[in-house]
């Protein structure tokens, strides 16, 4: 299998490189000459490219529990974090509500595609070195959520689990997102096997593991205080997970 893995990695990273290549103009004319929605569609695009990508590798990606999500609120989907791969499909699998990332700064710049949409596209860039600064970064986030209609996916764990059993999850930017989103929807959501991608480290990649994303069910904010919510969500997303 492992070498089967050094065949298809390199064949893998070229195909989802010349993606983000390819697309980093197209995001630009959309952009800056239609908008922001041109500009969406095309990244929803980008990203379900980026998630079909995977197959290169023997890896499918597909969402359990197609539960129903209102459309017209702003929800924040709480999820445990296994890789970078947890992104493109959770864009692409909710596009329609608008999803927009909490990431460090330094993703801002420097990656074709990535950091265009991150500074363009309504995302968070945070200075975890910066507390204070990461905190107003924060609250504006939460308000542009919520005057446009938008949603947020975070990740409470803060960095990535490399064998699958998820860290402590941190309640600071969830209870942020929610001061600043009253009316909102909390989704909790469980990845699974995004993590065995990078079983072998950076190279070679990990083949034939489908990672799956299991949606639970919306939990309206104002049903219960923060604490109980939390603590919910916590649990949602844990349950599910499978190592």
């Amino acid at each position: 299998m492992k070498i089967i893995s050094y065949i298809l990695s390199p064949i893998f990273a070229l195909v989802f490189l010349l993606v983000l290549v390819i697309f980093h103009p197209i995001q630009w004319i959309a952009f800056n000459t239609f908008g922001y929605k041109a500009h969406k569609a095309v990244v929803d695009i980008m990203n379900g490219l980026l998630t079909r990508t995977l197959l290169i590798l023997g890896v499918n990606v597909k969402r359990e529990n197609k539960t129903k999500i209102s459309g017209k609120r702003t929800i924040i989907f709480v999820s445990n974090h296994q890789s970078l791969f947890d992104i493109p499909p959770i864009i692409w699998y909710f596009r329609k509500h608008h999803v927009k990332f909490v990431s460090k700064k330094e993703l801002g710049k420097g990656i074709p595609s990535v950091s265009y949409n991150l500074r363009h596209g309504g995302a968070a860039l945070i200075d975890r070195k910066d507390g204070k600064a990461a905190i107003i970064e924060l609250m504006k986030f939460g308000e542009r959520l919520n005057k446009n209609i938008w949603s947020s996916a975070i990740f409470p764990e803060g960095t990535r689990s490399r064998d699958g059993n998820p860290k402590s999850f941190s309640a600071n930017g969830v209870k942020m997102l929610i001061k600043k989103n009253p009316n909102a929807l909390v989704v909790p959501l469980t990845i699974n096997n995004s993590w065995k991608v990078f079983k072998y480290g950076k190279f070679p990649l990990g083949l034939f593991s489908p990672i799956t994303i299991y949606t639970h069910e919306p939990i309206e904010i104002n049903s219960m205080p923060f604490d109980e919510l939390f603590e919910l969500t916590q649990n949602k997303v844990k349950s599910k997970i499978r190592v």
